[in-house]
């Protein structure tokens, strides 16, 4: 058996939910704001800037020039490989200067010395690489710099490589002055 609600029920409901359906809040939008209006200005120009009224930037300052030096221990091991590398010992003067290179590693002097030791060896290639390693760590040392462009110009002599060698010792020549 099917129960029947009673009468006035389902105009009720039907009441209710029409009623809720109204009461749906609406999204809450903030009040909007009218954006302020300028107050009337006259154009202002700017003046026409005569080419002299610049002022011209100060020129930036010479770099500072700095001559590397061995320090003493440094400059002893290279005393002791070069009298090493006179007694023809090229193995045991490369053990000095490798040392003094764990010592000063950024020292371009000590790259050139260790170019002429290959270079005494015969080992032109490495002579040159030792020499341009030196001119790049001489940045700020035209004298050092000067002394690895002579050291790269020997190593392509001995290569046979003359205009190199001449390209070398020019650069060298004009770091000098």
């Amino acid at each position: 058996m099917r129960r029947q609600l009673p009468g006035r029920l389902p105009a009720l409901l039907l009441i209710g939910l029409t009623l809720g359906a109204c009461s749906i809040p609406t999204p809450y939008e903030p009040p909007v704001a009218p954006l302020p209006v300028p107050p009337e200005s006259p154009v202002q120009t700017q003046p026409a800037i005569s080419p002299g009224a610049i002022d011209e930037p100060e020129p930036l300052p010479e770099p500072v020039l700095r001559e590397p030096m061995l320090g003493a221990a440094s400059r002893a091991l290279v005393s002791q490989a070069q009298a090493q590398l006179d007694s023809g010992n090229y193995a045991v003067a490369a053990a000095s200067i490798e040392r003094a290179l764990r010592i000063e590693p950024d020292n371009p002097l000590l790259w050139i010395e260790l170019g002429k030791l290959r270079q005494a060896e015969g080992n032109h290639v490495q002579a040159e690489n030792m020499g341009r390693k030196a001119v790049s760590m001489a940045a700020t040392a035209p004298r050092a710099q000067a002394d690895a462009w002579r050291l790269i110009a020997e190593s392509y002599r001995a290569r046979g490589l003359n205009t190199e060698a001449q390209e070398a010792l020019l650069r060298a020549d004009g770091l000098r002055r």
